[in-house]
């Protein structure tokens, strides 16, 4: 009897802190939004820009220096958009860069850092032939 009546509270706890969520969640922006490096090409880095929208929309992409000198920007439109940017490595060096990913039908923004770091490896190995 103790059994049955501990197995009911539980079950009134689960269900009494449980909660709903709607699968129609309005105001929420539906953008997944990802920005990679890819590799490099002619020693310049190149990067990915996927975006995948419910919806159609129209999207900005700035790349600015630390000082917010604006090196690219352009527009672009639809639903799914995948981009790559060649960067030339001489207009920003080692300084850091901040792309802005902005939807104009949610007006939200997204912002993303992009350092260079460069390192040197070396490397010895000693092996035993005979």
């Amino acid at each position: 009897m103790k059994k049955a009546i501990a197995i009911i509270a539980l079950i009134a706890l689960t269900v009494g802190f449980s909660t709903i969520t709607l699968a129609n969640d309005e105001g929420k922006p539906n953008n997944i939004t990802e920005l990679k490096f890819i590799g490099n090409m002619e020693n310049q880095p190149v990067f990915q820009l996927n975006l995948t929208n419910a919806e159609e929309d129209e999207i900005t992409v700035t790349f600015r220096d630390e000082v917010g000198n604006v090196l690219y920007t352009d527009k672009f439109k639809g639903a799914n958009i995948s981009k790559k940017f060649l960067l030339k490595s001489e207009d920003f060096g080692n300084a850091a860069l901040h792309v802005v990913v902005k939807s104009k039908k949610n007006n939200t923004s997204e912002v993303y850092t992009i350092n260079r770091s460069h390192t040197y490896v070396e490397e010895t190995v000693v092996n035993k032939i005979k």
